[in-house]
């Protein structure tokens, strides 16, 4: 892993509204890397993966339709989603996806 990456994911574990990260690969089937957090620990964490797997590729699909083509360009960079108790931050690029969780509250 490149030690620029290794840093970032240091630092968001240290921050101390970070209940956990999920670091994905993508591909057909959405599979985990590597993870901090008790919350994504074990089959709570394989969940998450299949969830933020299928929302990056449903929000992908939209803009996609709602452009009329797939290869014009317009691709998600970062999403946020906020529930009642947390927000999930996702950042997907060509081979992996980012995922942040956090308490707004802290």
């Amino acid at each position: 892993m490149p030690p620029e990456l290794e840093q970032t994911l240091t630092m968001l574990s240290a921050h101390r509204s970070v209940l956990g990260y999920l670091l994905l690969s993508r591909g057909d089937q959405v599979s985990i890397i590597r993870h901090s957090g008790v919350v994504f620990e074990g089959e709570q964490g394989r969940k998450y993966a299949s969830v933020i797997g299928r929302i990056v590729e449903s929000v992908q699909s939209g803009l996609e339709e709602v452009s009329g083509e797939e290869n014009d360009g317009d691709s998600i960079r970062f999403m946020r989603i906020r529930t009642k108790r947390h927000e999930i931050m996702i950042s997907p690029d060509d081979r992996y996806l980012l995922a942040v969780l956090h308490d707004p509250a802290t």
